[in-house]
């Protein structure tokens, strides 16, 4: 099963990505071992997470969320629209 989950920076900015094991994959980007864009902007916190089931859909649904703006994206971190599958 794969997964989407949204991070919290330190200046605010919102990262989106996908796992197969998002504590894991959590635990990488704060240890600055994660993506390179989250490197030095700690302290991070995980806002989302949602399954979506295989990687392809996983990567289709973390396309159209990166393409949200941060107000649709503070939405769907507190459940008030449904994640655009």
């Amino acid at each position: 099963m794969w997964y989407l989950y949204l991070v919290r920076c330190h200046d605010g900015s919102l990262y989106t990505g996908i796992s197969t094991d998002v504590q894991r994959r959590f635990a990488a980007h704060a240890s600055d071992r994660g993506a390179r864009r989250l490197r030095g902007r700690g302290p991070l916190q995980l806002v989302y997470s949602h399954a979506v089931g295989d990687r392809g859909l996983a990567a289709r649904v973390e396309y159209r969320v990166k393409r949200l703006s941060r107000a649709d994206k503070e939405r769907l971190i507190r459940g008030d629209v449904a994640l655009p599958l």
